[in-house]
């Protein structure tokens, strides 16, 4: 018979398999007596896990919803599941969950077998993401993002290779803050030791990440928070285009289609105006087409003639359907 411990495992991971098991056929599976899956029973409950009991001869048990979410026991290809689904939600993919992902998979990677690790660089390197255009943010490995969240978790110190915007490549020591996902991209917020400062990187520019294992205390942010400082140092940044659009639509309907990627301003119950800044028309004369609605471009005029030209193409493709 397993020890106290281990069987109490096993019990947990067999009633988070099924809805609901009979008495005598879990404690057959556990090689137990009933009196004693009575016992292992209680202890869960002692643990916060919620069991509930039928009585009678074809009595059970079930995990019911509890008031907090206590540890969860998974197997290999759960675990797989699990880290691969993390990977895709810290890309951006679902808005407002990127960094809370992050954090959920630095644990699970952290106590994650070799040979599962594998599996999952696997599965990740065979996936291809579905990103529109260079707005969509910049493909982060997964492994590096892991590295960072653990480094500013336990307040170690970090080493890395950093790439500039222009290509300057250059080694950094670091005091590693927060990670901050913004505009669908990731950013160390850190405090750089050689050059006594503060600084902001883009995780996608690092290269071989480590802990150098010391640990130091936190300073004081000049920022309300990290999200802030990232903000602001962006807005700092000159950027290619700054575009501004007048749409015939309200600013509740644009908001929700592509409020993420700009800022919508009402001007009456049936206009609003749109501003937004990218490095490339792309990503705006697309924005556009979306909305569904009529609009003006207030700036810049480089942005009528990709409209343009948009159209024109895709006029010559329809013309060629009707015509063949």
């Amino acid at each position: 018979m397993a020890n106290t411990s281990t069987r109490t495992l096993q019990l947990l991971s067999l009633l988070q398999t099924h809805r609901y098991w009979p008495g005598t056929e879990l404690a057959e599976r556990l090689g137990i007596s009933v009196r004693t899956l009575r016992r292992d029973i209680d202890r869960l409950r002692e643990l916060g896990y919620p069991v509930e009991a039928q009585r009678g001869v074809d009595g059970g048990y079930q995990l019911a919803a509890g008031a907090a979410l206590p540890p969860l026991v998974i197997d290999d290809e759960e675990a797989v599941a699990l880290a691969v689904g993390l990977q895709t939600a810290a890309q951006g993919a679902v808005e407002g969950i990127a960094e809370s992902s992050v954090r959920v998979l630095a644990k699970v990677v952290q106590v994650m077998p070799a040979r599962l690790r594998r599996r999952v660089e696997s599965l990740r390197t065979m996936t291809e993401p579905a990103d529109w255009g260079a707005e969509a943010g910049a493909d982060v490995d997964p492994a590096v993002l892991t590295t960072v969240a653990l480094a500013c978790r336990d307040t170690e110190q970090l080493r890395f290779s950093y790439s500039a915007a222009d290509g300057r490549i250059t080694d950094r020591h670091v005091e590693p803050h927060r990670l901050v996902c913004l505009r669908r991209r990731w950013y160390l917020v850190a405090y750089d030791v050689t050059r006594h400062d503060w600084r902001t990187f883009r995780v996608d520019r690092l290269t071989a990440p480590h802990s150098t294992g010391s640990r130091f205390r936190l300073r004081d942010l000049p920022a309300a928070d990290a999200a802030a400082f990232v903000r602001a140092r962006l807005n700092n940044v000159p950027r290619p285009y700054r575009v501004e659009v007048l749409v015939d639509a309200s600013a509740a309907t644009v908001r929700e289609r592509i409020g993420r990627w700009g800022t919508v301003e009402e001007v009456d119950a049936g206009h609003c105006r749109v501003r937004m800044t990218a490095d490339s028309l792309d990503w705006p004369a697309m924005a556009m087409g979306v909305l569904g609605a009529d609009f003006h471009v207030l700036h810049p005029p480089e942005l009528l003639d990709r409209i343009h030209e948009w159209g024109t193409r895709f006029h010559r493709a329809s013309s060629r359907r009707s015509g063949g």
